[in-house]
Order: structure tokens, then sequence, then C-alpha cells
């Protein structure tokens, strides 16, 4: 088998023999091959896992159960806990109050969170905006709930004046509302303040969740995301292969404690059942605790601000160049339009119809956004700008401060 190896055809099962060692390093190839071009989507690449993979990557490290539980052998709840406090110590979420897990990633934590919310308000209706990830519509249908869409603003915030008239006219139902930090396409930031505002002024006691995937913790390290209890927020969800750059897919489920359900105990394992999965990848617990214990909480915010800087850096070197770029001052999402197809393909970018995005992730080098403004000039576009933030006295994050 060759560098041009039909990858489904040599991996097929039902054939023999199998070249294994060569589907191996097609895989590996075919990864290292785009790497340099990779700045689509979020993935830190800076930090180095390596040390953890070699150690513990060669067996089966099962959570299986509550965080809490002690039982069983070769699982790593003890990493898992630390991990939960220093994010709910970081989101300043009250120590009598919280209660977590590693999860898969930002899905199962917006699922987790929000069906501990709907059995909670079963009658509720959930509602969302129209710039949420993908998952929290798939969410709502998995819970048989009831889904309300709220319009966004062009630059991807939700419309909170939207959210009220939509809440005002189901106002004989509870309500839950999911605010994101971080959308898909411009890494916008909906306004906690005034989403737990509107839900207050219409639902006492609604519950609002926040998706904070991609920017929670980055917004946690500035103060601008928190969940004290004068935030309102019920629950958050975190990605943990985004801003920690992970090798496994994972994340981050944080929920007010006296909102969920007791979990019942299961007799064979010695554990409660409190997660959505049962078994969890002790792994990634690991993974998240090593990348925490290696940087603390002065090395990621140093990451953080180095990501935006260099977010800030490609948008002067886009516009320069005559396309038109922009960002939220928290992002490190640059939002252009939408390039020609073989500059999209070569550069694995975003896209949504006229609108792009790059996502100057910790690791991405000006090297990379140099050598990408140089494919853009090539192209030498007419375009028309699209839209941008309105003006504001704070950036939307603010908003979180507690």
């Amino acid at each position: 088998m060759t560098h041009t190896l039909r990858l489904a055809a040599a991996a097929d099962l039902s054939r023999a023999p199998i070249d294994i060692t060569a589907v191996l390093d097609h895989l590996v190839r075919a990864a290292d091959a785009t790497a340099a071009t990779s700045i689509g989507f979020p993935g830190a690449v800076d930090l180095d896992h390596t040390e953890v993979m070699t150690r513990l990557g060669g067996r089966l490290w099962n959570n299986i159960g509550d965080p809490a539980d002690e039982g069983g052998i070769a699982h790593t709840r003890a990493l898992e806990r630390a991990v939960i406090t220093w994010t709910a110590d970081l989101l300043a979420m009250p120590a009598d109050d919280r209660w977590g897990y590693v999860t898969t990633g930002g899905t199962e934590g917006t699922l987790s969170a929000l069906h501990a919310a709907h059995r909670w308000k079963p009658t509720a209706r959930i509602y969302y905006s129209a710039a949420a990830h993908y998952s929290v519509a798939k969410v709502v249908r998995l819970l048989g709930a009831h889904g309300i869409l709220v319009h966004a603003r062009p630059d991807g915030e939700m419309d909170y004046a939207h959210l009220a008239e939509q809440l005002h006219r189901r106002r004989r139902f509870p309500a839950i509302v999911v605010a994101t930090a971080g959308t898909t396409m411009t890494e916008a930031v909906d306004d906690t303040s005034r989403i737990r505002a509107v839900l207050d002024e219409h639902h006492a006691g609604g519950h609002l969740h926040v998706d904070a995937a991609l920017s929670g913790i980055p917004l946690a390290l500035d103060g601008r995301l928190s969940l004290d209890d004068a935030s309102g927020i019920g629950s958050v969800a975190i990605s943990g292969h985004k801003f920690f750059g992970t090798p496994t897919p994972c994340g981050i489920v944080l929920i007010r404690d006296h909102l969920r359900a007791a979990g019942s105990r299961v007799a064979y394992t010695a554990t409660a059942d409190t997660t959505i999965t049962g078994s969890r990848c002790g792994l990634s617990a690991a993974l998240l605790w090593h990348a925490i214990a290696v940087h603390g909480r002065e090395g990621h915010r140093w990451r953080a601000s180095e990501a935006r800087r260099l977010a800030a850096y490609t948008v002067e070197r886009l516009n320069a160049v005559g396309w038109p770029a922009w960002r939220h001052p928290h992002a490190f999402t640059v939002v252009l339009p939408t390039p020609p197809e073989h500059v999209r393909r070569k550069w694995l970018l975003a896209t949504d119809g006229d609108t792009s995005h790059l996502i100057c992730m910790p690791g991405i080098t000006p090297g990379q956004v140099d050598a990408f403004v140089a494919d853009i000039a090539d192209t030498r576009p007419r375009i028309r700008p699209i839209p941008r933030p309105r003006p504001a006295t704070a950036s939307p994050a603010s908003s979180h401060a507690r």
C-alpha cells in the first residue's frame, strides 16, 4: 500500500490480509498534512499531552458512577474531582451548591444540565437562540421538550427583545433559557444579566443554562463569566478539547446541586448512577487535570491573552489586503466574507453561506496567519463587508462580571 491508499477499502475488516500498519500510517500522514492549515475549528495545539498518553494511554481507566464514588480500581475519579473543584472555584460557584463531572464534550454537558432542569420543571419551554450550537436543538428533541427559537442579532448575540416577547407569550409555562458563551460562527457571548432580568420578569425562578463550550474557560479567567449566586446561572457546559486541547473529546458540566435528582445506587458497580453515560473516560479526566496542573490559572490566562492578540493581528492583516474582517473584543474567532473554495478547502475554514471564520486558538502562529492572508490577497476579491458588532460601551462578555 502506498501514499495513495484508499482508506475505506484498506480498512475493510471483511478482507484479508489487512495491512494494519499502512492504515494507521495513512491516518497519521493525512492528519499531519493538514495540521499547518487547520485554522477553521477550535482546538488548541500548544499543549503537550504526551506524558499522560504515554503513561496512562495503554489501559482502561473507567470513571463509572459519580465522581464522589471511591470504589473500584483503575479509575481517575480523584483527578476528576480536582478538575471539577478547580473549574467551579474559577467560576466562583458556591461550594455548598455545586456538582459536576467530566463529560464526553459540550453536547453531553448541555444534555445533562437540561435533563436536570427539565426534570425539575417538566412542563417548561426551553428557549435558545438561532446562533446557538446545533446540539441544543438536538438535546431539546431528546428530552421530548418544547423548544422555542429566539432570534439572534447579525453579530451572533441573542435578541433580548424577542426573548421577552416569546417568554411573555408562554408565561403560563415554566421557562428554561440556554445562553451561549461563544457562538459557533462569531464567538458572540449572550448577556446573562439581561437574560436573567428578562427571565425573572416573566418567569421568576426559571432556569438559566450557559453553553460555554468554546469561551467558558477564557471568560472565567478574565472574571467575565461567573456562577456565583448573583449571576442567576444554574448550570454551565464547557468543552475540554477546545481551549485545553486534549487529544480526546471531553468536557465539564457544572450544575447547582439542589437542582439535581438523586441518582440510584447500582449494586453490581457499587456506584451512584448520576451521569448520562455511566461508564466514563478516566483518561479524559487525567488529561484535563494535567493541563490545569502544568499551567495553572496564570499560565492559561497568558495563553488566552496571546491568542486574542493574534486574532487582533489577523483582523488587521486581512483588512490591510482589502478583505474586511472583524472579531468580538474577547474572541479568538475572526469573522470574514467567505473566500473562494480553494482557499476554504486548503485552510479548512468553517463556512455558513457568505460568512466564514478562522479561530486563533492557542498554538496558531503568526506565520500561519501570514500565509493565509497571502492566499487571500492573491484572490484579489470584489467583496462587501459582512455585519459587524454594533458599537457598545463594553464587551458583551463584560455583563458576566461578578
